[in-house]
């Protein structure tokens, strides 16, 4: 088993530490990304996922943890920002042995990453690297922990999608609106149940033939199409990106017909600049990192001693700072990215720069 970490500023980035972890026997590499410890240890999930490339692995972990390091400070968590990638097919390698392995590296770190689920990643797979690490969140209810974070980030994304329905059609309910869910996986399938009872009509797509059944078994009145392009597409007012990042591109974005974006997808904007292609054709867009933050503080009140009613309470004022983001944008003439940007950077300023402050 062997690491190797590196403090020096990667690639520009701003990084403060990127580990590259290597177990050949179990077939693990992975790396961590640590954007930013300024106010408090990072957290983030990790990612099991069979990249391309190494570079590609990278690129993702580094855009990931910056990510996470926003949406702890709006979420106003005492949390810093981390992110995880296992470089590898989950249905092909994931074994006990590797992920214990992986364990062993975030305990190395000791306590400056906090891990949960993401993508290709799952409770029990928490409760397996628990084993190694007390460094770990997402965990099982039977292992003390919060169990599947999907149901609060959904819940987090519909209070986001409120409070964009009430800035552009003044009133905030999605009722009567029609909203596309592109993904139907761990959380648009919760999104598509508050939408339905909120009196939505729901138009949605996936990759993943089980995930097509499903909704045609649990919710036939929602309407199926064939892919994402047929959906962006769409006659629609609301599109809900909720698969992978990069949803919101140069093709795609000239495609839309919806008024509003608000998805549960990490990192959809595909590159800088898509914030302001977006605010130039009359789209509002729901920074990601603000609305899909109901997760993160599910798993984060773990660290307290899990309290579901309280971490929903948390979860549900992300409508509340998801208004205070769109007014600013409007005060200050900028797109909302921008403005959430600027509230996230400023409370990481002003709170990080207490720890100077030495206690003896």
């Amino acid at each position: 088993m062997g690491v190797f970490a590196s403090t020096d500023d990667p690639g520009s980035t701003g990084h403060e530490q990127v580990v590259f972890c290597q177990d050949k026997q179990t077939g693990l590499k992975a790396i961590i990304g640590i954007y930013s410890t300024a106010l408090g240890p990072a957290l983030g999930g990790t990612r099991f996922y069979p990249y391309a490339s190494e570079e590609a692995a990278l690129a993702d972990v580094l855009d990931l943890s910056r990510g996470m390091a926003y949406k702890n400070a709006l979420a106003g968590l005492d949390l810093g920002g981390g992110k995880a990638v296992i470089w590898g097919d989950p249905e092909q390698i994931k074994s006990e042995a590797l992920l214990r392995a992986y364990g062993r590296f975030v305990e190395s770190l000791a306590g400056r990453y906090y891990t949960a689920c993401d993508v290709g990643t799952y409770v029990a797979d928490m409760d397996v690297i628990a084993r190694e690490t007390r460094y770990v969140t997402g965990r099982s209810v039977e292992h003390g922990g919060a169990g599947d974070s999907s149901i609060l980030t959904a819940w987090g994304v519909f209070q986001g999608m409120r409070a964009a329905a009430e800035h552009v059609w003044g009133a905030p309910t999605l009722a009567g609106k029609r909203v596309g869910v592109a993904g139907l996986g761990k959380v648009g399938k919760y999104l598509t149940k508050h939408l339905l009872d909120d009196g939505a009509e729901v138009v949605a797509t996936d990759v993943n033939p089980k995930a097509l059944e499903w909704v045609r078994t649990t919710h036939p009145q929602v309407e199926l199409v064939d892919d994402a392009s047929a959906l962006v597409a769409a006659d629609i007012d609301v599109y809900a990106p909720c698969a992978l990042g990069g949803a919101l591109n140069d093709d795609t974005v000239p495609a839309l017909r919806a008024k509003v974006v608000t998805g549960a997808a990490n990192n959809q904007l595909a590159h800088p600049g898509i914030e302001k292609l977006l605010a130039d054709r009359g789209i509002l867009y729901t920074p990601d990192y603000v609305v899909n933050a109901g997760g993160v503080i599910q798993v984060a009140d773990e660290i307290e001693g899990f309290n579901f009613e309280r971490a929903k309470l948390r979860a549900t004022k992300i409508y509340d700072t998801t208004r205070e983001i769109l007014q600013l944008a409007d005060d200050e003439g900028v797109p909302p990215a921008v403005a959430a940007d600027r509230l996230a950077e400023r409370r990481m300023a002003d709170v990080g720069r207490l720890r100077s402050i030495l206690l003896r």
